[in-house]
Parts: C-alpha cells; sequence; structure tokens
C-alpha cells in the first residue's frame, strides 16, 4: 500500500471532521457570513505567502531536478493566488489594502505558518513534504464536497470554484504522486515521521477553518493590547 493511501485512511476521521465543520458546510450553503468569509481570506492571504516560502524551502532540499521545479513552481504559485485575493476576494467583500496590512495573524495561522516553516528548515525532505501534504489534498477533497453540494447562485462561488478545479486536482495529484515515489525509499523511522508531519498539519487545516469561523484571535491578548 502506498504512503498516500495509508496515511488517507488513518486519517480519514480528522477529514470528516474538516468537512463537517460549520464554516465548509454553510459555504456550500451559500449562508456562511460575509465577517466569517472576510476574516478567512484574509488570515488565508498571510498563510498563503508563509505557504510560498516553505514550497521554496521545500524546493531547495528536493531530491531530483523535476522536483525542485515542482515544488518552486508551486511556491510562486501560492504567492501568485495570495495576490490575486487582494485583487478578487478582498474588493468583493470590501477589505482595503490597508486593512489587510494592519490585521495581525490570528493564533491558529500563527501556529500553522511558525509549524511549516520550522518542518521546512529542520527536518529532511521527505518529512517536509508529508507536512505540505494536507493543504494540497484536503483543500482538493473539500472543494470537491462542495461544489457537488453547493447551492445555485452561491455568493462563495468563485472560491469553490478555484479548489475544485482540474487544474488545482491535477497539481494535487502530481504531489501525491511525489510523495508516495519518495516515502517508497524511505526507513521506517522516518515514515513514521512523515505520518507525525501530516496528522499535525491536517490537525492545523481543521483548526485554521474552525477558527475562521468563530473569527477567533488570540485569547488574552487583545485585552493586553488595549491597556
Amino acid at each position: 500500500m502506498r504512503f498516500s493511501q495509508k496515511v488517507w485512511q488513518r486519517n480519514l476521521d480528522l477529514y470528516q471532521k474538516t468537512l463537517g465543520l460549520p464554516f465548509n458546510q454553510e459555504l456550500a450553503a451559500g449562508t456562511l457570513s460575509r465577517e466569517a468569509f472576510s476574516h478567512y481570506v484574509i488570515q488565508d492571504a498571510h498563510y498563503l505567502e508563509a505557504y510560498g516560502r516553505a514550497l521554496a524551502v521545500c524546493a531547495a532540499k528536493a531530491f531530483h531536478a523535476d522536483e525542485i521545479i515542482q515544488f518552486a513552481d508551486a511556491a510562486k504559485i501560492a504567492i501568485v493566488v495570495e495576490r490575486s485575493l487582494h485583487n478578487g476576494f478582498m474588493q468583493d467583500f470590501g477589505i482595503s489594502k490597508e486593512q489587510f496590512e494592519n490585521t495581525p495573524l490570528t493564533l491558529a495561522c500563527h501556529h500553522y505558518t511558525s509549524y511549516l516553516l520550522a518542518t521546512a528548515w529542520s527536518e529532511s525532505y521527505p518529512v517536509v513534504l508529508a507536512s505540505l501534504l494536507p493543504c494540497f489534498w484536503i483543500y482538493a477533497e473539500v472543494g470537491k464536497d462542495i461544489v457537488g453540494n453547493s447551492v445555485a447562485n452561491n455568493p462563495y462561488q468563485a472560491w469553490v470554484d478555484t479548489y475544485a478545479g482540474e487544474d488545482f486536482h491535477a497539481a494535487v495529484r502530481a504531489v501525491i504522486e511525489t510523495v508516495d515515489r519518495v516515502a517508497a525509499r524511505c526507513d521506517e523511522d522516518t515514515l513514521a515521521k512523515m505520518h507525525e508531519a501530516y496528522r499535525y498539519a491536517a490537525e492545523l487545516e481543521w483548526l485554521f477553518w474552525d477558527s475562521a469561523y468563530h473569527q477567533r484571535q488570540w485569547a488574552g491578548l487583545e485585552a493586553l493590547r488595549a491597556d
């Protein structure tokens, strides 16, 4: 059984919990509040910049030239998508450039991006790959489910189309193939670390969406800053 098959089966419960989050269910129904979606878009833009950095480090650690190209291109795409948010969703939802720049990372976003960057710099290439995989794969699967259940005239259809499109899914399949090819050469200790890295990043995916729905910031820190 390939690594991707094993890791998906081991974490299927977590994926189902992620899919069942109110954010994703209400997004498909078109009933998600504008405030929650705006909160999400701002944090997602912050996240994608850090994700692009992690992908660039991953490219530098890659075993083969084709994989360097694959993840260097993915890093570029993450930044392009981050910038497109400013010209797309942010404008559509009345989020100014100043509002974005003056909105700090939430606890969930800070935790997730810090984990990915720390892993990218400190761990081996296979483990870095595993930590980056949930963002690709879970987004693709959630997007596929949402597009299948999306209501007509959904105000969030543009977001749905972005992550349910064939271009994105083709890129995800290519990443999964690379992860499986690399994992096939790894020893048991490295595979265990890969499973651990995937699980932790998948948990942070869940936390990111849950935090966006409740528009959570930093518990207690807001009061400190207000003083």
